[in-house]
């Protein structure tokens, strides 16, 4: 079996793609501009020790977005975080855009190092890319532009700071502009949601949690064609609730339900919802009602 390889130096990458060497050794931008990058140099696949923020600004394909929803042709951010395994796709030959590459020892000393692992957009899939409208294309091009200046001309004490500032600034548009996709696709979204109730209320109803047992966020992603955390972050900006609280919503109501009408102890209640142990069970039930399940049907009675 043929190992994977892992690239974690960026001279490394430049050697392989006939670059010449990296200004910085922790940081580098590929600018369609001024470097013509040919991605079939690197492997197949391999696993990457990097930040990875690729602005995609022309496309040789499509792009199958979730339920095949998408709002832009051109103009895509992807993110990708060290550790990840990454593979070309013969749908993504030949696009062009930039592709700003961070050595996780660039932001170290900085609040961005740990900061960054907050963004879950960093572990969504290819298909669950930003789109961008064209003033947000803009706005993402400016930052681009002055971290390659930085790295390109202008190299003293300020540098560093400099570009870390812009590095936040473009992931804190990030955020924004997730959101905003989030939202200009509701229609697609609540039908989505319709599909969350559905899958769950089949689980439920069809009384298939005791062998299966409780939902995981996981079994709804993958039935939805979604990644965990795009699922949940979608979810949080549409409901304010993430898949996890939806999810514990719905089990609550159907303990509820079954603790009120029939003559099930709490361990079975537990047992019929999925649960390995009936203790899981009554924690989550006192911290979302503040009560037990053994006072919560006393106080019904």
């Amino acid at each position: 079996m043929q190992q994977i390889p892992k690239l974690d130096s960026i001279t490394e990458i430049h050697r392989m793609l006939g670059l010449a060497g990296p200004v910085h050794p922790l940081i580098t931008l590929f600018d369609p501009n001024k470097d013509l990058v040919n991605l079939n140099r690197l492997p197949v696949s391999y696993i990457s020790g990097f930040y990875k923020i690729s602005f995609v600004t022309a496309l040789a394909g499509q792009f199958k977005y979730g339920q095949s929803y998408y709002d832009f042709d051109e103009g895509s951010l992807l993110f990708t975080a060290p550790n990840q395994l990454i593979g070309n796709s013969h749908d993504y030959k030949n696009n062009k855009g930039f592709s700003l590459i961070i050595h996780p020892d660039f932001l170290q000393g900085h609040v961005l190092a740990k900061k960054i692992k907050s963004y879950g957009f960093f572990s969504y899939a290819i298909n669950e890319s930003l789109h961008l409208s064209e003033e947000e294309k803009t706005t993402m091009l400016a930052i681009y532009n002055i971290i390659g200046q930085e790295l390109n001309s202008r190299i003293d004490e300020f540098s560093h700071e400099v570009v870390i500032a812009q590095i936040e600034l473009l992931l804190s548009y990030a955020k924004r502009f997730y959101k905003r996709q989030f939202l200009t696709r509701q229609v697609a979204h609540n039908h989505l949601l319709q599909r969350i109730e559905e899958l769950l209320n089949t689980c439920f109803e069809e009384e298939q949690l005791a062998s299966a047992g409780v939902p995981t966020v996981q079994f709804l992603a993958d039935q939805l064609n979604f990644s965990p955390n795009y699922l949940s972050d979608m979810l949080r900006t549409l409901t304010g609730l993430s898949a996890q609280q939806h999810i514990h919503q719905r089990l609550i109501e159907k303990s509820k339900e079954l603790l009120s009408v029939t003559n099930l102890t709490v361990s079975e209640v537990a047992y019929q919802l999925g649960f390995e142990h009936p203790q899981s069970f009554s924690r989550l039930f006192k911290i979302k009602t503040n009560l037990t399940p053994l006072e919560f049907r006393q106080a019904f009675n």
